[in-house]
């Protein structure tokens, strides 16, 4: 039988890297932090990491991926890979990697990203292809793992061009979605989906802390106009969210649909972890209007477990440890190859 001792587990320091190396660690793998330089500290600190790789930029993953290969490391991906490296990149690793790299594509793309979540009868927000098709408050996202970077929201068609003015040509702007604002809660619901259990767990669910949006509210809106201040989503944090209860049979639904139309998207399908990230409005309708198909950073105030966790679990078990745990069980039973794609 297969030992996890023959294995060890990567990411890159960034995202959810403390959580994804503290869970492996716990299911008893030796882990690997591959690190921009002068970035290790944290990794350091909280004595996640038995190696640290450190590279100039992410960009130079594959100059040092050989070392990784050379270790029977498999690489978690997160956040930071889609961000900085692209699907296309990920799909070029050759380093043994957990989860289906050809299903990040769909993510990376809002279009096919919609077309994936319409197959899975998910409620959306409205799209406007045009511009000038704008008759009701939109908010305007780029595409790629950006962290809310540079979204804004526009009323009208001259509102739109005034603001996007100030993006056209520069890099990372060329594509965007015009969407529908829905008014109501963010919610992002965390799943789990196991390939070799068949099952899907819900881990826990987090809004995220956007700036300015979040604080905006402190300044009166008097002051707001005498200055000038544009209302901003870049990601800051994470706070916990316990969704009421009688919400969780809708959740669990829509993530049953969304695993069963990845099926059909790329060979394996989704699995691991993911997220639908959404909004409820007040008649407690839940639009998404994103799929994040791996591990989230919502995922990491709950390093030692969410209610929802515990209820299933009675242990710590954070999304990282339950990602190096379906790891473990695949080792165990040799079936690692339902693990990797």
């Amino acid at each position: 039988m297969a030992n996890i001792s023959d294995y060890k587990i990567a990411t890159l320091g960034s995202h959810t890297a403390l959580q994804i190396l503290k869970g492996a660690k716990d299911e008893g793998f030796e882990t690997i932090c591959i690190c921009q330089k002068d970035k290790k500290r944290p990794y350091e600190s909280y004595g996640v990491a038995d190696q640290i790789i450190e590279i100039d930029a992410f960009k130079d993953f594959f100059k040092i991926e050989q070392q990784l290969i050379d270790q029977n490391a498999i690489i978690i991906p997160h956040g930071s890979f889609v961000a900085y490296l692209g699907h296309e990149k990920v799909s070029q690793i050759k380093a043994m990697h957990y989860g289906t790299k050809g299903i990040l594509e769909w993510e990376s793309d809002r279009s096919k990203e919609r077309e994936w979540l319409l197959d899975a009868d998910i409620k959306l927000p409205k799209i406007f292809d045009n511009p000038e098709d704008i008759d009701r408050p939109v908010i305007i996202k780029f595409h790629g793992a950006l962290g809310g970077k540079g979204y804004f929201i526009a009323n009208t068609p001259e509102e739109f061009h005034s603001k996007y003015k100030k993006y056209e040509g520069t890099e990372g702007h060329e594509e965007f979605v015009i969407q529908e604002y829905i008014v109501g809660v963010p919610v992002y619901t965390h799943y789990f989906y196991s390939r070799l259990t068949g099952e899907l767990e819900i881990m826990g669910f987090d809004k995220r802390y956007e700036s300015n949006a979040d604080s905006i509210g402190r300044v009166a809106a008097k002051d707001q106009v005498d200055v000038g201040i544009e209302t901003t989503y870049t990601i800051t944090g994470n706070v916990p969210i316990v969704l009421r209860e009688s919400l969780l049979p809708q959740a669990f639904e829509m993530g049953d649909r969304v695993v069963e139309a990845s099926q059909k998207l790329a060979d394996g399908g989704l699995f691991g972890p993911f997220c639908l990230e959404g909004i409820i409005d007040p008649m407690l309708n839940y639009y998404v209007f994103e799929i994040s198909a791996r591990i989230v950073a919502g995922t990491n105030p709950y390093v030692h477990g969410s209610p929802y966790t515990w209820l299933r679990y009675d242990e710590p078990m954070s999304t990282g440890r339950r990602l190096a745990r379906d790891i473990k069980m695949a080792i165990e039973q040799n079936q690692i190859e339902k693990v990797l794609g």
